[in-house]
């Protein structure tokens, strides 16, 4: 808890206390559509294909931009382009208050996937380029740390708000809050944040050339693109999984995610810092990625132990909550999916920030490390999708699980052997 205070500390620091209303105001947004998502499949009866292109809608668009929308952070400036993603986001709120068929939700997905890229992007760079020396670990993995409290504010409060008054008032709120963190933004962060490198030496095509010759940067990039196939499909199906097969209501949806949204809230912060002080960052993301894949894994169990647990009902404010073998599983193994995010996470960050800063070119590093996850998220919602369709929602996420497992298997054995290498070279001179 001490980790916590921390980065609750980090807050005195105006600029990091507007950028981390920055990661507050996307990951709630992002994890209260999320479960939207759940209600929409169910009132409109949705497919698994359709419901993948939900999820590769919103990751087509970011696809597209995530590139020359790097090169613009590192060469003009960055606070413009945040301010421009809180406009980007009140304009998705308005659209998903007047969806009424999926092909509405799609469109609307495509216009959030835009909104979302600019402030991702832009915030995690800045947070990049104005942390102090020695301290990016610390400063990044506290920024994310906002973003699931963030995130898990979405869940908890924009479930309640989805099930206690419906899609037009949370929209609403979600808006405000939106609009506060523009404020902030505006009045305190630097008005130039970034943008350090010259247009003429950024280089567009060459500096990715260039960074991708970095074996760190490639190993990286090959992991996220086969890593997110499966992740994805938890982020986009695990909702809609426990509102069309168990009947969960938004309420408990959000309360199942709350689960892993706690473990990297409190965690993530931590281990950001303990990455900085142990270094092996490839370490740490070998790790938490293997976790997700056995988190992933366990979520089809939620149709084994339910009905062989016996259930609790519970008495809340909202009503009575049912606490069956399914909530149990799906809270437990989101639960896991937290503590593995926290461990992969800051060391990703950390590795593409440093990667990127031997070129003065953060942005364009952290654009690699979109892309690659993009182009996953592109292919994998309609490929899982499709299991879920033909095959079973069960079959879908071990499906998942398999992409994940790869990926870190891959990554793995890929930068153990490097760096070993790395260690039985002799040093030139010698």
């Amino acid at each position: 808890m001490s980790r916590v205070g921390g980065s609750v500390a980090l807050l005195r620091d105006r600029e990091f206390a507007a950028l981390a209303g920055t990661a507050f105001a996307r990951s709630q947004a992002f994890s209260t559509i999320l479960i939207a998502l759940a209600l929409y499949a169910d009132a409109f009866g949705t497919t698994g294909l359709v419901e993948g292109l939900w999820g590769t809608g919103f990751a087509l668009v970011q696809l597209l931009v995530v590139l020359p929308l790097g090169r613009k952070i590192d060469t003009g400036n960055a606070k413009a382009y945040l301010l421009a993603g809180f406009v980007l986001n009140l304009g998705v709120f308005a659209g998903f208050v007047f969806v009424d068929n999926a092909v509405h939700v799609v469109l609307v997905r495509m216009l959030q996937g835009l909104g979302a890229s600019v402030l991702w992007i832009t915030g995690s760079t800045v947070i990049g380029e104005i942390s102090p020396d020695g301290e990016q670990g610390r400063w990044l993995g506290s920024y994310n740390q906002f973003g699931a409290i963030s995130s898990l504010a979405g869940d908890v409060v924009g479930g309640y708000l989805l099930f206690a008054h419906g899609f037009t008032f949370t929209y609403a709120v979600l808006s405000a809050i939106t609009v506060a963190t523009f404020v902030l933004v505006w009045r305190f962060l630097r008005t130039n944040p970034g943008g350090r490198k010259d247009p003429e030496d950024a280089g567009g095509v060459e500096t990715f050339r260039t960074l991708l010759a970095r074996p760190m940067v490639r190993a990286l990039v090959t992991f996220r693109f086969t890593f997110s196939v499966g992740k994805m499909a938890v982020i986009i199906f695990l909702p809609i999984y426990a509102r069309t097969v168990f009947g969960f209501n938004a309420l408990e949806i959000g309360w199942i995610m709350a689960g892993g949204k706690l473990t990297k809230a409190l965690s993530q912060g931590y281990v950001g810092d303990l990455t900085d002080r142990l270094g092996r960052r490839y370490l740490f993301v070998t790790v938490g990625a293997g976790l997700y894949g056995l988190g992933t894994a366990l979520i089809p169990l939620a149709a084994y132990f339910e009905g062989t647990v016996t259930p609790l009902r519970i008495d809340t404010f909202a009503g009575t909550t049912v606490i069956g073998g399914a909530f149990l599983t799906l809270f437990g193994a989101f639960g896991l999916l937290g503590v593995a995010d926290s461990i992969r996470l800051p060391a990703s960050m950390s590795l593409f920030v440093d990667e990127g800063a031997e070129y003065d070119a953060v942005a364009s590093s952290m654009s690699l490390r979109s892309i690659s996850w993009k182009v996953g998220q592109v292919v994998g919602p309609v490929l899982i999708g499709g299991v879920k369709e033909f095959v079973s929602a069960e079959a879908a996420f071990l499906a998942a699980a398999g992409f994940i497992v790869f990926a870190t298997t891959v990554f793995g054995v890929t930068t153990i052997r490097a760096h070993r290498r790395e260690r039985a070279d002799p040093v030139p001179g010698d």
